[in-house]
């Protein structure tokens, strides 16, 4: 990296990256103790790893000002291991999830977000920023006006400052300010220090205590390669949303990479593994936070806060942090997707509420994205299965020339099979594939097909036209019977 790039990438913004990154080590803390409790474990391990994460993944990160930390996505894959195992097994499974991601990245599974449809993205988007909402409802439960009282008054400060001044994040203002009014009027509501007892101590390195067995590695692997796949779909999601809001281009093979380096690294630090977090990347990118430096920040100050001002964090009230996650949520949600809806294709709104309904309901990001990805493929091929074209026409010679538009794969067997009418044909038949290709063996096995059935009546069948890609297809299958040998 040379110097313009440097400055460029960390200290092109330093204010406004420092503002935001306090603001976003603010509101990690209570979330860093929220998935620790998700995953069974002391609320330190999830402070530590949202700690160890930020600071490795704003050095080896390809997205400069996303946040990464302990998620709640990979603290719920982590239940079982952690009943049944213990904390060491689960520190254990977090380095061999860094490993896989380290390993997945070089061989750049990034080029493969592609295949996501934007239909998926925005219902990505669109139930995070649901179930980001949702997860503040329950700060609400057996508490006073006073509560909906500070919410409403944290959330107009964030909108209502950047009227008068957008010198300062006013993320950071509202959660200063609720917090000296509520300290200062006596107020009875639940603070920071209410989610867990805040860890005292600097995480030192700390290799985990477990037999370095094949056995070991047989309980860690079925948790540790869902930890590496989740964290890389939400990282690159993330990382795709953090572009858009930026209007600039991330490294998504660099990012996979160095999710599994923070990762690693993070497991020898007594920390849980992590990936990229929306909520978190939104507050730092509304706060203002462009650069690395920013990511940096966030992990530095964290730590400061919970080792050197914790009894000060530990009276933030949870309402100033509830309404800045309130305020992700509605900045997260795509507003366009439904009151554009009727503008948008009826199966692109179909895949965007299912993947919606899927995360939502199983609280599984993962899931709803492949049950998106699932019904989007199948939409598709519903779609060019339908789109074959087939024309005759009889040459002078007395010959049949049936010419072919489309895709030919395995949706579209069929339907080319038919096409043909073999027994009441004339003797010679030309089949034309100027304006069709051929994907696959299937394809090549209906072909096949249909030579066999002319062949076998005594009819002479000539393929003409076939691109460059399909007849080497073609050839590599031969056309010998209908089972392509």
């Amino acid at each position: 990296m040379n110097a313009s790039q440097l400055k460029e990438t960390w200290f092109s913004n330093v204010r406004m990256d420092v503002l935001s990154g306090i603001t976003v080590a603010l509101a990690l803390i209570p979330e860093a103790i929220a998935f620790s409790i998700i995953a069974g474990v002391d609320p330190m391990v999830g402070l530590y790893a949202s700690f160890a994460i930020a600071v490795v993944i704003a050095f080896a990160g390809g997205r400069p000002g996303m946040i990464s930390a302990a998620t709640g996505a990979m603290a719920l894959l982590m239940v079982t291991l952690v009943k049944d195992h213990g904390l060491e097994y689960l520190l254990a499974a977090t380095v061999v999830t860094g490993i896989i991601q380290i390993i997945l990245g070089l061989l750049k599974l990034g080029r493969f977000l592609t295949f996501i449809p934007h239909s998926v993205v925005i219902g990505f988007v669109n139930a995070l920023a649901i179930l980001i909402f949702m997860a503040q409802l329950v700060h609400f439960q057996g508490q006073s006006w006073i509560m909906y009282a500070l919410v409403g008054v944290t959330l107009a400060i964030i909108y209502g400052l950047p009227r008068v001044t957008k010198a300062v994040p006013s993320a950071l203002v509202a959660i200063i300010v609720v917090t000296i009014v509520t300290i200062t009027a006596g107020f009875h509501v639940n603070t920071v220090g209410d989610m867990g007892q805040l860890p005292t101590a600097f995480p030192l390195f700390h290799l985990p205590a477990v037999p370095f067995t094949l056995e070991t590695l047989m309980i860690v692997l079925p948790y540790a390669i869902p930890l590496a796949f989740v964290g890389i779909l939400e990282s690159l999601m993330t990382a795709t949303i953090v572009d858009e809001f930026t209007e600039t281009k991330s490294d998504k093979n660099r990012e996979i990479r160095g999710q599994g380096i923070a990762n690693t690294i993070t497991g020898f630090f007594g920390g849980m593994a992590g990936c990229a977090m929306i909520g978190q990347s939104v507050i730092n990118v509304k706060s203002g936070g462009r650069g690395r430096l920013s990511t940096l920040v966030a992990g530095v100050f964290l730590l400061f806060l919970i080792l050197v001002l914790g009894d000060v964090v530990a009276r933030i009230p949870m309402a100033a942090l509830v309404g800045v996650m309130i305020m992700v949520s509605i900045s997260t949600f795509d507003w366009k997707s439904v009151s554009g809806m009727k503008k948008i294709p009826v199966p692109d709104t179909v895949v965007m509420l299912a993947t919606v309904a899927v995360t939502v309901y199983t609280h599984n990001l993962a899931l709803g994205v492949g049950v998106g990805v699932v019904l989007s493929a199948l939409i598709f091929g519903w779609r060019i299965a339908s789109k074959i074209d087939v024309r005759t026409e009889l040459a002078p010679n007395g010959a049949k020339r049936y010419t072919l538009q489309g895709q030919l794969f395995f949706g579209t067997t069929s339907a080319f099979v038919e096409a043909f009418d073999a027994k009441n044909d004339p003797d010679r038949i030309i089949v034309d594939f100027r304006h069709m290709h051929v994907w696959d063996h299937s394809a090549v096995t209906a072909i096949a097909k249909v030579v066999q059935k002319y062949r076998q009546l005594g009819k002479d069948v000539r393929i003409e036209s076939l691109n460059e890609e399909s007849r080497l297809l073609v050839d590599k299958v031969g056309l010998a019977s209908p089972s392509g040998h």
